[in-house]
């Protein structure tokens, strides 16, 4: 055999030897975890983000422990919401720490790691690369629930989350009122199907205006497609979520609207998908 030869196999058994020891490694972290729930889209600009959020946080408010793995490669948007995007990730030779949020939530995401502004100008190998250490490599510890918020669309995160978590409890689908969203929202159920993905249920977010002074519910952009989709592809309905100006207020504090809203419509409606989230994955396990 020529020296090259014997070079390329030590090489090849040194990278399965690494792959094996990632995937323990994974394993490992991710065995302490009894819940993990990804939250999907096939479309942007649905609110995606803020529904994770504030669903996370309303589990913690419950006492659970939970964390939230911000899977949003290009455009990560968690650690803003929680308004810890200026805080720094300790790192031990045991791993990297997720960041502390409000109640204790645990967060991870690129954000923490790019300067400010800064693209994440990456191709597909080296997301995928950056997801599965942010699964194996940070010290989750011990948590009842993780969310996962993924970037619109069913490509190459959405894949890592399918192939690196094969005992994800569920998926959690968004969408909001429009004919427009339902039907792309729709390639996300086909994604999450075709996986074996467990679906958890479908969000219509967005979902109308409750003024606040009477009460009186106004659809802004239409009403009914998203259980009327989920009755389509035979996907559980969780609920709708209505519009509150206050929302968007808190994001920009970086304040959980559920946590500092709690009486609200909108807080109450969070409230009850969180209830059918909990109620499938005990039911599941």
């Amino acid at each position: 055999m020529s020296e090259a030869y014997e070079r390329n196999i030590t090489q090849l058994r040194a990278c399965k030897e690494q792959q094996t020891q990632e995937q323990g490694e994974l394993k490992e972290r991710m065995n302490k975890i009894k819940h993990k729930i990804a939250i999907i889209s096939g479309k942007g600009g649905v609110g995606k983000s803020t529904v994770t959020v504030n669903l996370a946080t309303a589990f913690a408010m419950q006492g659970k422990r939970v964390g939230i793995l911000d899977a949003d490669i290009h455009g990560p948007s968690v650690p803003r919401l929680l308004g810890v995007e200026d805080s720094q990730v300790k790192v031990s030779p045991v791993g990297a720490f997720p960041v502390e949020g409000p109640l204790g939530l645990k967060v991870m995401s690129i954000e923490f790691f790019l300067a400010e502004e800064a693209p994440a100008i990456w191709r597909g190998p080296l997301k995928m690369r950056a997801i599965k250490q942010f699964l194996a490599e940070v010290v989750w510890d011990e948590l009842d629930y993780l969310f996962i918020d993924l970037p619109p669309g069913t490509g190459d995160e959405p894949l890592s989350i399918a192939q690196f978590l094969p005992d994800l409890d569920g998926v959690v689908i968004i969408t909001m009122p429009t004919k427009l969203s339902s039907s792309i929202v729709k390639k996300a159920i086909t994604f999450a199907k075709k996986l074996n993905m467990p679906i958890i249920g479908v969000v219509e977010n967005m979902s109308g205006f409750v003024c606040p002074h009477c009460s009186k519910k106004t659809e802004i952009f239409g009403s009914g497609y998203g259980k009327k989709m989920s009755q389509e592809t035979g996907v559980v309905f969780l609920g709708n979520v209505p519009m509150d100006p206050q929302v968007g207020a808190d994001s920009d504090k970086g304040l959980p609207f559920v946590y500092s809203n709690k009486e609200t419509p909108t807080a109450k409606a969070f409230k009850e998908i969180v209830a059918k989230v909990q109620e499938f994955t005990e039911n599941k396990k």
